[in-house]
Order: structure tokens, then C-alpha cells, then sequence
């Protein structure tokens, strides 16, 4: 492309910022061929110590979370076959 290492990890820095950017606020992140982040809530519920039994509250928190494209699906898959 003719860009400078230098110049190439500042537009990818730039590119990462955007999308943590838009998460933060809650958009979805689409990149075409690739797949799709966005943020879930999850809500509070009750967990458990598995060593212990004692049940331990979860606090709500937001979750990333990442869709695959069917391109990408189909990519891996076939990559699985040879």
C-alpha cells in the first residue's frame, strides 16, 4: 500500500480506537467478510462457588460479544477439512 510501518500501526491504532470507541457507546461494529461486535448487558443473577456449593452473587455487567459471517464460517470450516 506504501505506508511506512510506522504509518501502518498508527492506522490500524486509529481503526481499534473507532471501534472500542462505538462499543463504549454501544453500537454494533460490522466489518464486511469478517463479523460483527457489539455489547450485551447482562443482568444480576445468583452464582456458584464449585468447590464449595456457596452461592455467590453476579453483578450486572456489559459483555463483548463477536458474530462471525457466514464468509468467515465457511472459511474456518474449510480450513478444518485439509
Amino acid at each position: 500500500v506504501g505506508l511506512s510501518r510506522n504509518d501502518s500501526a498508527q492506522l490500524v491504532e486509529s481503526v481499534l480506537e473507532h471501534m472500542s470507541d462505538a462499543l463504549v457507546r454501544g453500537e454494533q461494529v460490522k466489518i464486511s467478510s469478517f463479523g460483527t461486535f457489539s455489547v450485551r448487558d447482562k443482568s444480576a443473577r445468583v452464582g456458584r462457588n464449585p468447590k464449595t456449593g456457596e452461592e455467590v452473587p453476579i453483578n450486572p455487567r456489559r459483555v463483548l460479544t463477536f458474530r462471525p459471517s457466514h464468509l468467515m464460517k465457511d472459511r474456518v470450516a474449510a480450513g478444518n477439512k485439509g
